[in-house]
């Protein structure tokens, strides 16, 4: 879906892959939830739309529209 600003109109969207140092094996449980959390609230901040996002075991993808600001 294309969104537009004043006078552009786009589509940008990146994937981010974020990996704990040494890829331990903690994002499940009670720290997933959290970070679920804290991903929402920032990108709510920053203007950023939250496509989509997974977690795994020792990493979190996230899909994410960022306007070209």
């Amino acid at each position: 879906m294309k969104k537009s600003l004043s006078h552009t109109v786009w589509e940008c969207k990146y994937h981010v892959v974020w990996v704990p140092k040494k890829r331990h094996k903690i994002v499940y449980g009670k720290l997933r939830k959290e970070m679920g959390e804290i991903l929402r609230r920032l990108s709510e901040y920053k203007g950023v739309e939250v496509i989509e996002g997974k977690a795994c075991i020792d990493h979190i993808h996230i899909c994410l529209a960022i306007p070209p600001k």
